[in-house]
């Protein structure tokens, strides 16, 4: 069968990688098409567009790209049509994504949809169109089947990509040799991968050095981005900068600093307390502040439904409560265990799957049961 797949950013990539790999064990006759990136390529896809050139964070910034995207939108449509999948598989990337949904059902193209948009965080209404124009809808979050049921859409829960990807993963031994680290403790600082996350939030990250001389600041650079732009966030020998290398560099590390997003739960499971940070332009802020309608924005807080790690919000997220909330884990023993107490908590909820797997084997099933 023929598969397209379309996944907007770096974690996109990463857990579609694993997913066109199962494809590719469940259908030995698969040909999968895609716009993602370098794992998506390696895995076995024939590469149309790279997310690099889609990665918009915010509103605003969206709107300012808006005549690109539409461009992007046709180039896609136009490739669906002359490809004619069996099935379009779209990967998280709503705003994008959920256009192409509506084309491909438009032109008769099956629609599965793995790693659901955040509609239950924000315009809670979306959930009409999504059972209107997904044929099936994979999620990965265990709250979001029951988010679903109340609008009596079924979906089947695969498990979550992440927990697969940490418990595959293993740790490079030799890490710190091979990094020029040396002995002492490791805090670990994730910024992000889309330029403009990085722009807002790391130089603030690195602002606390002062208070943790005991300590080296290593961030988890990205090769996306080149070595030059990452240089000037530099300052031997208190930071350094490894790249391609976070699981390893969590493993590692004594605590994090977080920006929002996969990266807080990814962080969870290798068990290291941590402070979710997120900054973006004003504009965007105030306009998410109006629609979002959940209490928490890390990943770890709303699987578990609870605060269980902080989260430094715009004007929260500055160089005095950074430095507070990263003593409070570091060497407070009570606020480091109930982090970790609450990270067993998510661990629970998540449960035990081989997601890729179960995703694929799903996939080809129901697109075997139509043919």
């Amino acid at each position: 069968m023929k598969y397209y797949i379309i996944a907007g950013e770096r974690s996109g990539d990463l857990h579609a990688s694993n997913l066109i790999k199962q494809l590719h064990r469940q259908d030995s006759e698969a040909h999968i098409r895609c716009w993602g990136g370098d794992m998506m390529e390696a895995a076995g896809a024939e590469l149309v567009k790279h997310y690099r050139e889609l990665a918009f964070m915010g509103f605003l910034e969206a709107a300012a790209n808006l005549l690109k995207i539409k461009r992007f939108l046709k180039e896609a449509q136009t490739d669906l049509l002359q490809y004619k999948p069996d099935v379009v598989i779209l990967v998280d990337y709503a705003g994008f994504n959920m256009r192409i949904a509506k084309f491909a059902k438009e032109h008769g193209i099956k629609v599965f949809y793995y790693i659901s948009p955040k509609i239950w965080a924000w315009n809670q209404g979306r959930v009409h169109k999504i059972k209107k124009l997904v044929d099936r809808m994979f999620v990965i979050m265990p709250f979001e089947k029951d988010f679903y049921q109340k609008f009596d859409y079924k979906t089947d829960y695969v498990g979550n990509p992440v927990s697969d990807a940490v418990s595959a993963h293993v740790v490079n031994k030799n890490f710190r040799e091979e990094n020029g680290l040396d002995d002492r403790p490791i805090i670990a600082v994730l910024p992000g991968s889309r330029q403009q996350e990085i722009e807002n939030i790391l130089f603030i990250m690195l602002s606390i050095l002062p208070p943790f001389q005991d300590y080296q600041f290593v961030v988890a650079a990205v090769s996306n981005f080149s070595k030059e732009y990452y240089e000037h966030f530099n300052r031997e020998p208190f930071i350094k900068i490894v790249y391609d290398q976070t699981y390893d560099l969590l493993a590692h590390s004594e605590a994090a600093l977080v920006t929002s997003g996969t990266a807080t739960l990814e962080t969870a499971l290798f068990n290291v307390p941590q402070v979710v940070c997120y900054r973006t332009s004003n504009i965007s802020y105030w306009i998410g502040r109006a629609v979002i309608k959940v209490p928490y924005i890390s990943l770890v807080n709303l699987i578990a439904n609870e605060r269980v790690v902080p989260e430094l919000i715009q004007s929260d997220m500055n160089a005095q409560n950074l430095v507070k909330e990263l003593k409070n884990v570091l060497e407070n023993p009570k606020g480091r265990q109930a982090q970790l107490d609450g990270y067993a908590k998510v661990k629970k909820q998540i449960g035990d799957f081989n997601t890729s797997e179960t995703a694929a084997k799903l996939m080809v099933q129901y697109l075997r049961e139509k043919k």
